[in-house]
């Protein structure tokens, strides 16, 4: 629980700040301390980024801001769900700054029911003896067990406190519907390149942030950009770190270069002593200049520096896991072969079992090629024996090949979709009985029952088909595979209506 100061107060201990690398005073040491992430964390709704869906003038968000204690609307409960770094953490600090509020942070991963208990306590006693509304912030709430979250359930209905919960998981999955049905979902976008670009010119010039003594290269802010994945934190938590790289370097290029100026003048000092005034003014004119401080520039290479690769996004559990195995196969099924190739490398990358996506290939190959072309099922089947026989990381090998060969492979599903129809009408109780020649004639006593009387065995006729009946007598006629015109089942077709003229001339 966090009762601690106030880090985004305009009054707080975060003013003329130095940025990384430079020397500051013994009052902002213990301030500098902070991540650049945190200095540079908005401290009103008009300072955040990149959510314009949620901040524009009169959404709930807005008025959830600016609502005061008296008034009769209130404040509602929210939960906030969107990727990391998107400003979650940032909206509840915004919230909580509204007039008679009380500010109390819990983290899920730490805190258990004791604590949500003390919390609408205090909530209580703030509200009974201050009128001060309890705004409780919760993060990671999906890590919260279904007992913990009914701990919350009356105090956020009766309003004795304000939950604001952020949570990376789809809430339909990872909260309880009591406790989502009592507050207003709102869904937090990824940020787009122009908001993490903003968010970088800021850091660098604002006095919370680097404080102008930096100056970042077109070069390295689109790196930044691109490395980051749309999460402000990890963008600006990079840009301190470059900054500091930067800063040593330039130290270092000082001092050496500081050293070399030192030689050549104990070399030169006996010519320059005949012009002692001349010098002397010469000297006060650079040092007049040497005083005005140079912003030390960041460039590419601190920042490939500060951050050796991409962290991907990617949780085998959540949702990223289910969108990219969703848009894997959708690019499968779409005929779009890079997409696909680009889905399977992201799971690669990502570290996903690379068994689970031979299976999704497996029931690709039968899904969406199907009959159009019935060499894909053998392919997908090689390559899943494939990875378990030689595992990874050359197991990408046949996986790519299989994925190739889906991916521009004819596309059908009239095979499985005839199956489902059949299945539809047994559940609807369409079975009727199995016809009586058709019947097993192989046990004592089953002739007399007059099984198997009257079977036609199809290899003592005609192209091997024999005219019979072979549907229960309720679904006589009926018609369950329908080919497609695509690959292979376009000849089929033809061959399937040359059947069903024998079977039933």
């Amino acid at each position: 629980m966090t009762n601690g100061p106030d880090l985004f107060s305009s009054d707080g201990p975060d003013q003329g700040l130095p940025g990384p690398g430079v020397g500051g005073s013994s009052a902002d040491s213990g301030r500098a301390l902070d991540p650049l992430a945190v200095r540079m964390r908005p401290r009103t709704i008009a300072e955040v980024v990149g959510q314009d869906h949620l901040t524009f003038p009169g959404s709930p968000l807005v008025q959830l801001v600016e609502a005061s204690g008296g008034d009769r609307a209130g404040a509602s409960s929210v939960i906030l769900w969107g990727p990391p770094g998107v400003g979650k953490t940032t909206l509840a600090h915004v919230i909580s700054h509204a007039p008679g509020r009380t500010f109390v942070e819990l983290s899920a991963i730490t805190a258990g029911v004791k604590d949500v208990r003390q919390v609408i306590e205090n909530a209580r006693r703030e509200r009974d003896m201050y009128q001060r509304t309890t705004v409780l912030f919760l993060d990671e709430i999906h890590r919260f067990s279904k007992a913990q979250q009914d701990a919350l359930l009356p105090a956020v209905e009766n309003r004795l406190v304000v939950l604001v919960a952020a949570t990376t998981e789809n809430p339909s999955f990872s909260v309880i519907s009591p406790l989502l049905s009592r507050s207003l979902l709102l869904t937090l976008r990824p940020l787009d390149d122009a908001a993490i670009a903003d968010l970088l010119d800021r850091a660098v010039v604002s006095e919370r942030g680097l404080a102008g003594q930096f100056e970042l290269e077109p070069a390295a802010k689109d790196f930044i950009v691109r490395i980051a994945g749309a999460d402000a934190r990890r963008s600006l938590t990079i840009l301190e770190a470059a900054a500091g790289i930067a800063a040593a370097q330039a130290q270092f290029a000082k001092a050496t270069a500081g050293d070399s100026t030192d030689a050549d003048a104990d070399a030169d000092a006996d010519a320059d002593a005949e012009d002692e005034d001349e010098g002397d003014a010469e000297v006060d004119s650079e040092d007049s200049s040497d005083s005005e401080p140079r912003a030390i520039l960041i460039t590419e290479a601190a920042c490939a520096e500060a951050s050796s690769e991409t962290v991907l996004r990617y949780d085998k559990n959540g949702d990223q896991h289910y969108d990219v195995v969703s848009a894997f196969i959708k690019s499968i099924r779409g005929s779009d072969v890079d997409a696909a190739l680009h889905y399977l490398a992201r799971m690669i990358v990502a570290g996903e079992d690379p068994r689970f996506i031979a299976r999704r290939v497996v029931i690709s190959a039968a899904e969406d090629i199907g009959m159009a072309d019935p060499q894909a099922l053998p392919i997908a089947v090689a390559a899943s024996t494939a990875v378990q026989n030689i595992g990874m990381p050359e197991g990408r090998i046949p996986l790519a090949e299989a994925v190739t060969y889906l991916a521009m492979a004819p596309k059908s599903n009239a095979s499985y979709r005839a199956l489902d129809a059949a299945i539809a009408d047994v559940k609807n109780g369409f079975s009727g009985q199995v016809p009586t020649h058709l019947r097993d004639a192989h046990y004592p006593g089953a002739k007399e029952l007059g099984h198997g009387e009257g079977y036609k065995y199809s290899h003592d006729h005609p192209h091997g088909v024999a005219a019979q009946e072979y549907l229960p007598e309720t679904l006589r006629g009926k018609r369950y595979y329908e080919p497609t015109g695509n690959g292979m089942e376009r000849s089929l077709g033809e061959r399937l209506e040359m059947l069903q003229r024998l079977l039933r001339p």
